[in-house]
C-alpha cells in the first residue's frame, strides 16, 4: 500500500514538471521519465558494446579535449571547481552557493570567434 500511495505520489510531482526518477528529464508522467531514463541508459550501454571499453573512452577524452580548447584552461579549471562541489543530492551550483563559494561561470561559457 505505501509503494503504490509513493508512486502517486512520484506521479503527481512529475507531471507538475518536476524530474522525480535520475534521467528522466522531460517525462511529464513518472513512467514517461522511468521511459526517458532507462533509454538514454540503454543507448550509452549500445554505444560502449560498439567501440569497445577503449573507443568509448576515447570518444570521451576526445570531447574533454574539445571543450577545454574552447574555454581555455582556465575556464576548464574553473568548471572542474565546481563539479567537485557536486553530491548525490545537490549540484555543484547550489553547493557553491550553500557554502559562499565563487564561482566564475563567465570563465567556462563558450568563446565566440
Amino acid at each position: 500500500m505505501a509503494s503504490e500511495q509513493k508512486k502517486e505520489e512520484l506521479d503527481a510531482r512529475a507531471r507538475q514538471g518536476e524530474t522525480v526518477i535520475p534521467g528522466g528529464t522531460g517525462g511529464k508522467s513518472l513512467e514517461a521519465q522511468e521511459h526517458l531514463a532507462e533509454g538514454r541508459s540503454r543507448g550509452g550501454q549500445v554505444r560502449a558494446e560498439q567501440l569497445g571499453r577503449e573507443g568509448y573512452q576515447e570518444i570521451g577524452h576526445k570531447g574533454g579535449q574539445t571543450r577545454k580548447e574552447q574555454i581555455g584552461h582556465e575556464g576548464y579549471q574553473e568548471m572542474g571547481r565546481k563539479g567537485g562541489l557536486s553530491t548525490t543530492d545537490k549540484s555543484g551550483g547550489e553547493r557553491a552557493a550553500e557554502e559562499g563559494i565563487e564561482i566564475d561561470e563567465s570563465k567556462y561559457k563558450t568563446r565566440s570567434s
